[in-house]
């Protein structure tokens, strides 16, 4: 089990990471969501033993790990790190670059490479040198080398994002699935919700140095406690609940997302149409309710100035 017991972190007198604490088992999914300069990659960093810290600790089966003052190399052998620059030689071919975590004494050793690169999609690229590769067939080698040495946790920093929409979601189901397959804990920083929504067991999410939200990607999209979380996975609408109701005089907002605010043929919430964006499956509706922007889903365009009815909202 990983415990990361009660962090912090910063690279001058302001803490980037404050008093974080998790655990992970082997096997698990952990997708760790925020915005830019929220701490995710110092987080990876600090439990591969890339950065020192004087305040709280990690543990990998109930042993502190010491970090990167107590080693001549920086890093826990049973761990791999794959940083957001690949970590690739240029020169050499792919199955080079991937023998390099495998033993040339490993008499599995080209078949090891053959289904590391089947895993990433990458089987026809065998012979090639990666200096001739794009930036996604580079980053997916990349995700085959660090998984070459079967570690025990893979920390994988916005591991898709030079990956073509089209062969992303393929990619991370035979990812995930493999990694499954093998029990490796894998925690990954990312940007991109659909990692964490569709594969993870649990999401955190990172604000202001601190976990704002932690719990499984259902519990953190239907129940979430700020629009800031909501707002990772969705067009969010905030809404005064004076709107909704004339006898609440409360600042308090309601949280809806666009598909829990639908079109009826009278009620006492009249909007007008400002915008339709075409979504494939339905249309995004932006529109004005009073003074306040709304967002939401329906099945046929609507045209702009056009005034419509919604039905009374509901909390979530």
């Amino acid at each position: 089990m990983l415990k990361v017991d009660n962090i912090s972190f910063g690279y001058t007198a302001k803490e980037v990471l404050k008093n974080l604490s998790f655990t992970a088992n082997k096997g698990d999914y952990i997708a760790v969501v925020g915005e830019s300069g929220c701490g995710k990659s110092t987080l990876l960093e600090i439990i591969y033993g890339l950065l020192h810290i004087d305040k709280g600790a990690v543990y990998w089966n109930n042993e502190k790990l010491l970090g990167p003052k107590f080693y001549l190399i920086p890093g826990e052998d049973f761990m791999k790190y794959l940083p957001q620059d690949f970590d690739l030689m240029p020169y050499i071919t792919v199955e080079e670059n991937i023998g390099k975590n495998i033993s040339v004494l490993d008499d599995n050793r080209p078949q090891r490479i053959k289904e590391l690169l089947e895993v990433v999609d990458m089987s026809n690229f065998l012979k090639t040198k990666v200096k001739n590769l794009s930036g996604g067939q580079k980053q997916r080698v990349a995700i085959a080398k660090v998984l070459a040495k079967e570690p025990e946790v893979l920390l994988l920093d916005e591991p898709f994002s030079h990956i073509d929409n089209f062969r992303k979601n393929h990619l991370r189901r035979s990812l995930f699935k493999y990694l499954k397959s093998k029990n490796i804990l894998c925690i990954v920083a990312t940007h991109d919700t659909t990692d964490a929504l569709s594969f993870a067991d649990e999401i955190i999410v990172l604000k202001d140095a601190k976990i704002e939200a932690k719990g499984t990607p259902e519990e953190i999209y239907k129940h979430p406690k700020s629009a800031y979380v909501a707002s990772f996975f969705n067009e969010i609408n905030e809404i005064p609940l004076s709107l909704i109701d004339t006898g609440v005089s409360t600042n308090e907002t309601i949280l809806l997302y666009p598909d829990q605010i639908k079109i009826v043929e009278k009620s006492a919430l009249k909007i007008e149409v400002k915008a339709t964006y075409f979504k494939g499956s339905y249309y995004l509706i932006e529109a004005i309710l009073n003074d306040t922007i709304i967002y939401f889903e329906n099945s046929e365009k609507l045209e702009i100035n056009q005034q419509v009815f919604i039905k009374k909202l509901i909390k979530m």
